[in-house]
């Protein structure tokens, strides 16, 4: 059987494991996971409202045009609607736009470590990844734009990234698009932006599409909205860049009851707020936490913090998993002495911080 040979270059991406086959595996009868920057509360009582309405209507495919979603999007950050492109997740919106500006032998420019999707969907396509290596765990925005060629099509910038949590600084921003060639196509990916949306010096990639008709930025409701099992993200860019990014979309790519509760979501801003509110809270509670256990970690703008340790992360990781806290061993980032984690509820940070601790006096 014939494959498409770039597919064989591709190491398929592991999430992290589910709540069920880590209680199969470990006999746990409770079990956390805080491994996928998921929010760990439940989307607004409107939002499940609006779910259980949609279910009624799953016989019919979806509106493929995400029309009332577009218009509220549309206003909320305004924008025209024909500015707006709709994705199984923020991550079909990044294999759609390598799918639509990239051709067999081009440069994609991306940081290493980052999201491993930015790998992945470009080596599918074919495309050549030129990975600029981190500065610490911060961007080297300054090395990306040199990493630039006449074969460049896209640069791939996470702010905040994934899995350090950190985000480049608005006059990096600036300063890489000042000059850079229209040619090139800058895509955002701001899935966390909610987080770092109020931190100095942060900057809302939105207020370059005026000056920049060559870029994308692309949110998700996966984080903040907790909508990530119903797969649901977008993107803005300049009309002519959104009309091509729709003609690589695939038909009815974004269900029904993922619209109905996106929607919903938008209409409950008092819901979120108090969550952002929270969350931002534990992430503080998390940092004193690990500061009385003397790690290191990282500073960033997310619902995660990634966190060094004086053993292997892997290691780590699995004792912690056989007390019924799953966390991310970051080996695969090139991280082997760290494990990454998200914010939970305030129960379950107080129990990662114990399992930790305790872990941690063992080795002493």
């Amino acid at each position: 059987m014939k494959t498409n040979k770039h597919i064989l270059k591709v190491k398929p991406y592991v999430g992290g494991k589910p709540i069920a086959e880590v209680r199969r595996a470990f006999g746990l009868k409770r079990v956390i996971k805080l491994a996928s920057n998921e929010n760990p509360f439940p989307p607004s009582p409107k939002v499940l409202k609006a779910i259980t309405s949609a279910v009624g209507d799953v016989n019919r495919y979806p509106d493929g045009s995400c029309y009332d979603l577009r218009q509220a999007l549309a206003r909320k950050h305004k924008v025209s609607p024909e500015q707006l492109v709709f994705g199984c997740g923020s991550d079909e919106i990044i294999v759609m736009a390598l799918r639509a500006f990239s051709n067999e032998g081009d440069e994609v420019v991306m940081a290493k470590p980052s999201f491993m999707v930015y790998s992945i969907a470009a080596t599918a396509a074919g495309a050549r990844c030129v990975e600029v290596p981190l500065k610490g765990l911060d961007y080297d925005i300054a090395a990306m734009k040199r990493a630039v060629t006449p074969k460049t099509r896209l640069v791939f910038i996470g702010n905040p990234d994934n899995p350090a949590g950190t985000f480049s600084p608005r006059a990096d921003i600036l300063a890489f698009m000042k000059g850079l060639s229209k040619d090139v196509l800058v895509f955002f990916d701001e899935a966390y932006f909610e987080f770092a949306r109020d931190e100095k010096d942060y900057l809302d990639a939105m207020a370059l599409l005026q000056a920049y008709p060559n870029i994308i930025v692309a949110r998700t409701f996966s984080k903040l909205f907790g909508l990530a099992g119903l797969r649901i993200g977008y993107a803005v860019a300049s009309p002519a860049v959104a009309d091509i990014l729709n003609r690589a979309r695939e038909p009815f790519n974004v269900t029904s009851i993922a619209q109905a509760a996106a929607l919903a979501a938008l209409k409950d801003e008092a819901y979120y707020e108090n969550i952002l509110t929270i969350l931002k809270h534990e992430r503080a509670v998390l940092c004193a936490g690990l500061e009385r256990l003397g790690l290191s970690y990282s500073r960033g703008a997310t619902n995660f913090i990634q966190v060094r340790l004086a053993v292997s992360g892997a290691d780590m990781a699995l004792r912690l998993m056989k007390k019924g806290v799953i966390v991310r061993d970051m080996g695969s980032w090139g991280f082997k002495d760290q494990i990454r984690v998200t914010v939970g509820t305030p129960a379950e940070n107080r129990k990662f911080l114990k399992v930790l601790k305790d872990n941690l006096q063992g080795d002493q």
